[in-house]
């Protein structure tokens, strides 16, 4: 007799990403372990407690992970002004003076995913504008990317920066002419003083920002307040599907808030926290990466990777470019870490086995850290590292083979392409060249050489919702001749959404397939994605989330 199943999922449609049974119409679940996954009467399973969750025919996948959130950052932003549906002068003061009466005892007013023309094209949102705006209290916003923020004048003087202030490579705090800042904020450095005065205290982007612990140290009522929005965030994430999330930002305050939660109950996802190593930092900062990794060993909650920086942003010309910005020649970016300085630290890190993701936009910062992961492999001898490349907004010619002669996994976010239809075809003033263009965003060109890809939001870049993804990676548009076709099947979409996710976790033995065995984590969905076109897919919703054999979230 079959051992009787907690949960059993019934007349399902299920994609399971198992090469030797890749449908399934029932799944039955034991604890945090999937008993049995395929095409038999589910009766032999059922108990007298047995949860019956009937899928309707519909879809039913892998828990999905997200393998680029900033999961704390997005938690702490869903209580903000969010600014991405907002265009024009008169709706931009509109959405802000009623956010101001929300919140009128925040000492910073603060919104996000601000686009960089939200007054309209040609139009700077310098602090003269933003004193417009809001006239009568410190006000600032950060752009969708997170690596701009825009303040008006009271918010440069309770950030101490309106007569300009030091900041690391890479970041500036904008001069005018008059010897005052001018309101633009150029990466984290610079932007740091004011977002700490947040209604988190800038603790919700610490690990982003600096990588370090909260100084001075939260209090008991600041602990609280920001384990509550980690709350909010993971219950967020768990309507939208999602089981497992890979942060790209960390600390040690963020890891100590989650195991709490953890211990509560209230760790509805599984999470992966890096230990950030910043180009100030000593590379003894790695010991913390070694003691994350020993300490916090669930399944649940798990570390293991270092996070770094090489660049910034294309729209605000702080990504590193082989080539010169074609209408900013004078300039190629600005690296985050000298080649020396990258290549010492990812050895190092890659001696003590650590995995190494680093963000890099432009196709200057793509090319440095792969020098950098084949000097680790010079170093160390080859091993199964799997270290990431984070973004790969463009990429030359002679680089694209060396994603998968180097082991090196391509972590990217369709939904940032111009082609995913949230953002605009190329902000102005920004200009790609030709071959810029014909190697942005490379989804399909990576995948044919043999690359792993891993798909992701970068919440709250973009809303986690994995639906809007799957759309921008199955449908994209093309903006014009030069973008190559880079749209991805279905299979290929949930692949990295699931399986080839789990792989870059090392996790592919335990989660990313429906089969015997693997942890439980599931999620049926309100529509057959096998049939599913654009509008429909961007409609569909999770219906059922389960994480570890537990139902998170449940919308029937």
């Amino acid at each position: 007799m079959a051992q009787t199943a907690d949960i059993l999922i019934i007349n399902a449609r299920a994609l399971t990403m198992d090469p030797a049974a890749p449908t399934a119409t029932t799944i039955a679940v034991a604890g945090n372990r999937i008993l049995a996954a395929g095409d038999f009467d589910p009766d032999g399973f059922r108990g007298p407690t047995t949860e019956i969750i009937d899928a309707g025919g519909k879809t039913v996948l892998p828990g999905l992970i997200d393998s680029h959130v900033h999961l704390f950052g997005g938690s702490g932003e869903l209580d903000c002004l969010n600014l991405a549906e907002i265009e024009g002068e008169a709706a931009f003061t509109a959405a802000v003076r009623a956010e101001s009466q929300r919140k009128p005892d925040d000492p910073l007013l603060y919104a996000v995913c601000a686009n960089y023309n939200i007054l309209g094209p040609g139009q700077s949102a310098d602090r003269h504008a933003l004193d417009r705006i809001m006239p009568d209290r410190p006000f600032a916003m950060m752009a969708a990317d997170h690596h701009t923020v825009w303040a008006n004048t009271a918010a440069l003087e309770l950030g101490g920066i309106l007569h300009g202030g030091e900041t690391d490579p890479g970041a500036e705090i904008v001069m005018g002419t008059d010897g005052l800042a001018t309101g633009l904020l150029l990466e984290t450095s610079a932007f740091s003083p004011v977002v700490r005065h947040t209604a988190h205290g800038g603790r919700d982007f610490l690990g982003y920002i600096t990588g370090d612990d909260p100084q001075p140290s939260a209090s008991p009522a600041e602990r609280e307040r920001d384990k509550q929005a980690l709350r909010e965030g993971l219950r967020h994430c768990a309507r939208h599907g999602l089981t497992s999330l890979h942060n790209m930002d960390g600390n040690l305050y963020q890891m100590e808030l989650l195991h709490e939660l953890e211990q509560e109950g209230d760790l509805l996802c599984r999470v992966q926290i890096p230990c950030h190593l910043r180009n100030t930092h000593p590379l003894s900062k790695l010991d913390e990466a070694l003691l994350m990794r020993e300490r916090y060993t669930s399944a649940m909650l798990y570390s293991g990777r270092v996070k770094m920086f090489l660049d910034g942003v294309i729209d605000s010309y702080t990504a590193l470019m082989v080539e010169p910005y074609p209408d900013r020649p004078d300039t190629h970016g600005e690296p985050v870490f000298t080649p020396e300085a990258f290549n010492e630290a990812a050895i190092l890190a890659d001696s003590l086995g650590l995995q190494i993701s680093v963000h890099c936009c432009g196709d200057g910062a793509v090319r440095r850290t792969l020098d950098g992961y084949e000097a680790a492999i010079n170093a160390n001898g080859r091993r199964d590292s799997r270290h990431r490349i984070e973004h790969i907004e463009t990429i030359t010619d002679p680089d694209i083979p060396r994603f998968a002669a180097l082991g090196v996994v391509a972590s990217m976010q369709p939904l940032h392409a111009p082609r995913g239809g949230l953002f605009p075809p190329m902000p102005p003033g920004v200009i790609f060249s030709d071959r810029q263009v014909r190697n942005a965003y490379p989804w399909q060109t990576l995948r044919e050489t043999g690359a792993t890809l891993a798909f992701s939001t970068d919440w709250p870049i973009v809303p986690v919702d994995p639906m809007m993804t799957f759309a921008a990676a199955m449908f994209p548009t093309r903006p014009d001749d030069r973008w190559q076709d880079q749209r991805q099947s279905l299979h290929n979409t949930v692949a990295a959404y699931t399986r080839d996710g789990a792989y870059t976790e090392f996790a592919e033995a335990e989660k990313g397939q429906i089969k015997a065995g693997m942890l439980a984590d599931l999620v049926c969905l309100s529509e057959n994605l096998e049939a599913a076109d654009e509008a429909i897919l961007r409609a569909t919703r999770a219906v059922v989330t389960v994480c570890d054999g537990r139902v998170t979230h449940d919308g029937r």
